[in-house]
């Protein structure tokens, strides 16, 4: 069954991909922005930490 699933949500993202490729591109680019965002709060997190004994 699992693979099953995993077959369909693979054949709905090409499906969506190619029915409206410019939802996908605006989706895909807002994903990696987050990641990036992410990212960088993270980097100042632990900047921010105090290792010192």
């Amino acid at each position: 069954m699992s693979k099953n699933m995993k077959r369909v949500a693979i054949a709905f993202v090409i499906f969506y991909l190619l029915s409206s490729p410019n939802e996908a591109a605006g989706f895909v680019n807002n994903v990696f922005t987050q990641l990036g965002r992410a990212g960088g709060s993270l980097s100042s997190f632990v900047d921010g930490l105090d290792l010192s004994p």
